[in-house]
């Protein structure tokens, strides 16, 4: 019998066999070991290196921030209103004789525009005014007679308001040839026409259109509790999608004694001098009516601003030691705006150069390429640009 302290040929090659396994399992476990901590030991030098290593400029567009008067507005749409605008229409019916003007002219007061067949009319007058001077003869005669006691006072008194009665119908019939001439009753300029001549009008008949142009009225609408601010007088600037490049100036002469009650706004008036007839009767307006006394406001494009949840803040430019311009981001208190400009009231100070554009890219320390390849909208007066 075999000793249990001795181990048969099987037993110690599976010993050896574990131990060959042990081994390999250890070297492998080394191995990967090394391979992570050799990664790991590669990202931590990469981190270091990023970190450590000087980072590109970015290319941003700047401005220096002054100071400039800003007088304080209130804007709302408008409508232009001729001050004098009729269409003119026919207060007899007729025959169109002649037309005396051209589409689109000017007229002048009393101008004859068109003329209605009056030839009937005249000669119904001619026979009353004829009436009326013997009227007149017979009335001379009779007084001459009733001076010398020849007939009574009642035979002078029915010569009389014989005369009269046959004057005033010559009158009335010179009044229907008169309205046979259709005038212009104040100057303005004219619309188109579709009357020609040969055309019977009625009574009421359209036409053409006359409208005086300068100057012209433009109507808009403020919410009640602005009407403090505005009263006759006072100034208002109107620009037109017409003239985009182009404002036009005019005062307040009116304001409406009653608020709507639908939308608590009061309405005013504003007379605008309109020398060169740009303007017309109709036409949509944007208006801004000075209101309050000129503020003195430090002013930034307003895409400088970054607004957040927690404060809006801009990104100075700043040289650094060795004179080259550096991100430095710092809190604004904003205040008004218009157009395109946004008024500072804390934070930023006269001749501070404050990035406009590429703000998204930068923080503290970021170095900074200047380019003046473009330049941000800072307009006081912006124009919608279509395309």
């Amino acid at each position: 019998m075999n000793s249990p302290l001795l181990e048969t040929p099987h037993e110690e090659l599976r010993h050896v066999r574990r131990r060959r396994t042990i081994i390999v399992v250890i070297v492998v476990g080394v191995l990967l070991a090394g391979l992570v901590g050799f990664k790991l030991f590669g990202f931590y030098m990469f981190k270091q290196f990023m970190a450590h290593a000087p980072q590109p400029a970015q290319t941003v567009t700047t401005i220096i921030a002054s100071s400039s008067d800003w007088q304080p507005e209130l804007t709302a749409v408008g409508s232009l209103r001729a001050v004098h605008g009729v269409n003119i229409t026919t207060e007899l019916a007729g025959l169109v004789r002649s037309v005396e003007f051209k589409s689109g002219e000017d007229a002048k007061p009393g101008q004859v525009l068109v003329q209605l067949n009056a030839d009937s009319d005249v000669a119904t007058l001619h026979s009353l005014q004829a009436a009326a001077e013997l009227a007149a003869t017979v009335y001379a005669r009779d007084k001459v007679q009733f001076d010398a006691q020849a007939i009574s006072q009642a035979q002078l008194d029915a010569d009389a308001a014989d005369l009269k009665n046959k004057r005033a119908q010559a009158a009335a019939q010179a009044a229907i040839v008169e309205k046979k001439a259709l005038r212009a009753p104040f100057a303005g300029r004219l619309g188109i026409t579709t009357v020609n001549p040969g055309q019977y009008l009625n009574t009421g008949d359209k036409v053409v259109s006359l409208q005086s142009l300068d100057p012209i009225y433009v109507d808009f609408r403020l919410p009640q509790e602005q009407l403090t601010l505005v009263h006759p007088g006072s100034q208002v600037r109107l620009t037109s999608d017409a003239y985009p490049k182009s404002s036009f100036s005019g005062k307040v002469n009116a304001l409406d004694p009653a608020i709507d009650t639908a939308s608590r706004n009061f309405q005013a008036e504003a007379t605008v001098p309109n020398p060169d007839h740009k303007l017309m009767p109709g036409m949509f307006a944007r208006v801004a009516v000075e209101a309050g006394e000129v503020q003195h406001y430090l002013t930034l494009p307003q895409t400088a601003i970054t607004y957040n949840p927690y404060g809006s803040t801009v990104f100075l430019a700043v040289k650094d030691a060795a004179g080259k311009r550096t991100a430095q981001q710092t809190f604004v208190t904003t205040g008004p705006t218009r157009g395109d400009q946004v008024a500072i009231l804390k934070g930023v100070k006269d001749g501070d150069e404050v990035v406009t554009s590429g703000q998204l890219k930068l923080k503290n320390g970021t170095a900074l390429e200047i380019s003046t390849a473009a330049t941000p909208a800072n307009d006081v007066n912006p124009t919608p640009q279509e395309h």
